[in-house]
């Protein structure tokens, strides 16, 4: 049954976002041809103008994936779809376990287009040499080359967007447990759970910083002494979204459990 559920949710969900990633891709082919004529004055400023609505598009992408997550839970939970949802045979865990996974699939593709969009637009030798040489000295503190640093940055992004999405599921199960104005108060919890989740994670690197120096000198000044601080920070941050990912999967999985009010 979880293969079923979640074969629905990401039809529902790749339906609007397979448009966002062809016009996205297209975009940076457009871009890509017109750098390559570059040399033509036209042909340069049309190459600036598709290579500004690419970058819109990219952050299209991010916030239509989101976006088409949420509105995917809420109408299949609590909208008309609802009543056909909660009358299959199969736990309402299981239910959320499909969306949980919907969402990071869905997701992961998304970073996966955007990554394949900046390569076809703005590859080159010249673009990657700069790349290397920009990110050589974070590269060389983390002992890796500059394309594992990338990605370590990417999971660190991928897992951030997840825990929001996830975030985003808390508060619209809260905010559909009241009688009346459900959507202003799902962005109400929403917001609220994903502010305090967040002063948490500076208020425990800031007590790391009691027994770390370099820590505790990014609250106190604007340099940085010393640059394997970022190394560190980077790797509590993963470790940081992958337990909050995992302490709001159960949670909703908790607060579902203790009933669902349909519209």
């Amino acid at each position: 049954m979880l293969k079923k559920l979640l074969k629905y949710d990401l039809k529902y969900i790749y339906k609007t976002l397979i448009i966002f990633y062809l016009v996205s891709l297209s975009l940076a082919i457009i871009t890509r041809g017109f750098f390559y004529l570059s040399h033509s004055s036209i042909f340069h400023i049309l190459g600036q103008i598709t290579s500004g609505v690419t970058i819109i598009m990219i952050f299209g992408i991010i916030v239509n994936t989101i976006v088409r997550v949420w509105t995917r839970f809420t109408q299949n939970m609590y909208k008309d779809e609802s009543y056909l949802t909660h009358t299959l045979p199969v736990k309402k865990g299981t239910i959320y376990l499909s969306k949980f996974l919907s969402s990071l699939m869905t997701m992961f593709s998304s970073i996966l287009v955007i990554f394949l969009t900046i390569a076809i637009a703005y590859y080159s030798k010249e673009n990657l040499e700069f790349i290397k040489l920009s990110l050589e000295g974070l590269a060389t503190i983390y002992d890796s080359t500059a394309i594992k640093l990338i990605v370590i940055l990417m999971f660190a992004f991928f897992l951030e967007i997840a825990f929001l999405m996830q975030v985003g599921y808390t508060g619209i199960i809260l905010g559909h447990r009241s009688e009346s104005q459900r959507i202003v108060k799902s962005i109400f919890f929403g917001a609220l759970f994903y502010i305090v989740t967040s002063l948490i994670s500076l208020l425990l690197l800031f007590l790391l910083g009691l027994v770390n120096k370099d820590i505790l000198n990014l609250f106190m000044t604007n340099n940085v002494s010393n640059l394997t601080v970022i190394k560190q920070i980077l790797y509590l941050a993963i470790l940081f979204y992958t337990t909050v990912l995992g302490f709001y999967y159960l949670l909703n999985q908790h607060l579902l459990k203790q009933g669902i009010d349909v519209e």
